[in-house]
């Protein structure tokens, strides 16, 4: 089968294995069926903006042209920097947009990424979040009635705790050691401010996830469509949002957003 157009980021099913699909122009590519299988990936040498759907030379902000760079709502500063968001007070790109992203419920999390984080995210993105970073584990702690809240929350315990993702140890599964996510939650309560504590969700439990990969690398490096063109080999699994071929290669789908490919399984 072949399949040519530009790409977007994996959509993502929990379950007992995460079930991936791959966004290639108008069709969905059922990408579990294909690990164990050679798969050519050839990069068409275009880039088509993810916001305004125009052809830029090049992507920013995984699959923005320059000028969405500047202007989009989905490129604002909060959406790296929660706490930097001023939807709440009027202040915004485009109020429509906040409304439905930012004035929202929003969860702060610890996970298990092959090394403990902390992060944030909209509650109607739990599980998503969690399978797009790679999480093995994940747990909500707070919930705020807006990004704003929970960036000013997740700043307070970014003093105690990562916020990052070490991507290479999350693709070769690396285990840092066992990590009680619920006895680091309780734990990290007595770090709050007290009018913070409000937002502790009183029930909570633990979310594990497994993905489908039949063998991690024990080296891994990553592609990069520009530079790897032409990309073929057997796909030994998938994890986060990364492609992980025989020999230890890596392609991350997302940094790829609007490429045109061509893709024959």
């Amino acid at each position: 089968m072949v399949f040519e157009g530009t790409l977007l980021k994996m959509k993502s099913t929990l379950g007992e294995v995460v079930q991936y699909h791959l966004p290639v122009g108008a069709e969905l590519v059922p990408m579990n069926e294909l690990i164990g299988k050679h798969i050519h990936l050839q990069y068409q040498h275009e880039i088509y903006c993810i916001g305004c759907r125009r052809k830029t030379a090049k992507s920013f902000a995984q699959g923005y042209c320059f000028s969405c760079l500047k202007t989009a709502p989905e490129t604002s500063e909060c959406v790296l920097r929660p706490e930097l968001c001023q939807a709440h007070i009027g202040i915004t790109r485009d109020m429509a947009w906040s409304q439905g992203h930012c004035l929202q419920e929003h969860i702060v999390y610890f996970a298990n990424t092959n090394g403990l984080k902390v992060g944030v995210t909209r509650l109607s993105q739990v599980p998503t979040r969690w399978i797009d970073q790679g999480a093995k584990q994940a747990v909500m702690f707070l919930i705020t009635p807006n990004r704003h809240t929970a960036g000013l929350a997740e700043v307070e315990l970014k003093k105690h705790f990562s916020d990052k993702t070490n991507w290479r140890n999350m693709l070769l599964d690396k285990e840092p050691g066992p990590i009680n996510l619920m006895s680091l939650a309780q734990e990290a309560t007595a770090l709050l401010p007290a009018h913070m504590k409000e937002y502790l969700l009183q029930e909570t439990e633990i979310t594990n996830i497994n993905y489908p990969v039949t063998r991690y690398p024990e080296k891994v490096a990553t592609l990069d469509l520009e530079k790897n063109p032409d990309i073929s080999g057997t796909l030994n699994g998938i994890k986060g949002q990364y492609l992980l071929f025989e020999n230890g290669l890596a392609l991350n789908i997302r940094k790829h957003n609007g490429y045109l490919v061509r893709v024959e399984v």
